[in-house]
């Protein structure tokens, strides 16, 4: 009976070390290759357009995206030595060096970029070493902050997926709205009625609904697929690198940033899939290889990697943690990169159908970060430090003019999503509060 237990559990895919047969595994793995696949996608996307690279350019970019998000999340699976969480992290690159890089860009061109994301990352790394000693900066507090700053502002993402996508010429039809509208009632549905893999697998099912729907209205062209290579293999240092202090300097501050956010995430897939805060081990395993993987990322011409929050979102809402299910999805995504036709079936996925299933994930990651602060004790210095953090952070990424005044490279670091501001007043005002003379002062107040 006992040996009977451990097979079980060994099979389960609530368990990090379980391995669940294919037939389950594979539908899972999926669910979050499909999750992040736009996001990894769009910023070699975004980077090749603001450069004028050209088509077959911008192609071997997204080549490159997909092959180092997908060896980035094993080495996150299957730590090497410390370099690794050990934990179903899905690694993707990062949203939040978009608008620095750019910048970099029009300045010292590709190359520049690469070179600065490579020396950066060695910096993240260092960070990871000595994360312990500065641990006690990142109370449930300030971590919870930031993944509620980053729920939060990923929130209109997910509405202009729904709409269609930023620049559609379709943007915000009734056609796209009820399209992603369909994909979230029955991700929900399955969600919350249906058993076994319908349940857990309920995002991929509706995104493949979604997806099969989207067909017969027009909103899938596979010209994409057909005129794409059947293999072609991504070579490093195809643009070079070149080093520019200015371009390094802006860099290391968003390494700091995505290391915070790193942390955050990790703490949303321990507490949204297991209930338990992250240990120290994790935490540093993580942004190592975060630090590690994106240096790595810059050789195979990629911009650097972090921890993807919708994948995060999948875990809190399904509770499947098993390392093996997301492995088998990353096999998926390596082999999308080296098989460009297998790439481009994924990549014609419509967005108002990506819409639907991110607005729940989103969603979700946002509730995580409330029930993070939540295990804080909430007196009134803890609500001053969220609503300061929050009010600021997100009120300056709505309005990132209020900064135009400012040097560009101020600019270019607090005006994005708000996450950058949120994470540093959470920190600072973390520091300077004195936790320990309110805590007198509630003693002391009637009943």
């Amino acid at each position: 009976m006992k040996e009977k237990n451990i097979i079980m559990k060994s099979e389960s895919v609530f368990d990090v070390d379980g391995k669940p047969p294919l037939k389950q595994a594979v539908p899972l793995g999926l669910q979050h290759v499909f999750a992040m696949f736009a996001g990894n996608i769009t910023v070699p996307i975004i980077i090749a357009g603001t450069l004028g690279l050209g088509l077959e350019e911008r192609t071997f970019l997204i080549q490159c995206a997909m092959l180092m998000a997908g060896v980035a999340t094993l080495i996150q699976l299957y730590p090497i030595g410390k370099v690794g969480a050990k934990l179903p992290v899905v690694m993707g690159t990062s949203f939040g060096f978009v608008p620095t890089s750019i910048a970099i860009g029009q300045q010292f061109g590709l190359s520049g970029i690469l070179g600065a994301t490579f020396i950066g990352g060695f910096f993240e790394a260092f960070l990871g070493f000595f994360l312990k000693p500065i641990r006690k900066l990142f109370p449930p507090i300030v971590t919870g902050t930031v993944l509620l700053t980053i729920g939060l502002s990923l929130l209109p993402t997910g509405i202009n997926y729904a709409a269609g996508g930023v620049g559609s010429d379709d943007f915000g039809s009734f056609s796209n709205l009820l399209l992603a509208m369909s994909v979230l009632i029955l991700i929900i549905i399955l969600n919350q009625f249906g058993k076994g893999i319908l349940k857990t697998a309920s995002i991929l099912i509706g995104i493949i609904a979604g997806y099969l729907i989207a067909i017969p209205m027009g909103k899938i062209s596979f010209l994409a697929v057909s005129e794409a290579a059947w293999f072609s293999f991504p070579m490093p240092l195809k643009f070079g690198m070149s080093f520019h202090w200015p371009a390094i300097a802006a860099i290391l501050i968003m390494y700091i940033v995505t290391a915070v956010e790193t942390v955050g995430d990790i703490s949303g897939i321990t507490l949204g899939g297991d209930s338990r805060e992250a240990t120290e081990r994790e935490l540093s395993g993580a942004v190592l290889a975060d630090g590690l993987m994106s240096s790595l990322a810059a050789v195979f011409n990629a911009l650097p990697n972090t921890s993807f929050s919708q994948n995060v979102g999948i875990i809190s809402f399904t509770k499947v943690m098993s390392r093996h299910v997301v492995a088998i999805g990353v096999w998926f995504l390596i082999g999308a990169s080296l098989f460009p036709k297998l790439g481009a079936v994924i990549a014609v996925i419509p967005q108002s159908v990506l819409g639907g299933a991110s607005i729940v994930m989103f969603s979700m990651i946002a509730t995580m970060g409330i029930v993070m602060i939540n295990k804080d004790v909430m007196n009134q210095r803890s609500i001053l430090i969220v609503s300061l953090a929050l009010g600021i952070g997100l009120g300056i990424g709505q309005v990132p003019a209020v900064l135009d005044r400012f040097p560009e490279a101020v600019r270019l670091i607090f005006g994005g999503s708000g996450i950058v501001v949120s994470c540093i007043i959470a920190i600072f005002l973390n520091i300077i509060l004195p936790e320990e003379k309110l805590k007198n002062e509630n003693k002391m107040r009637p009943n």
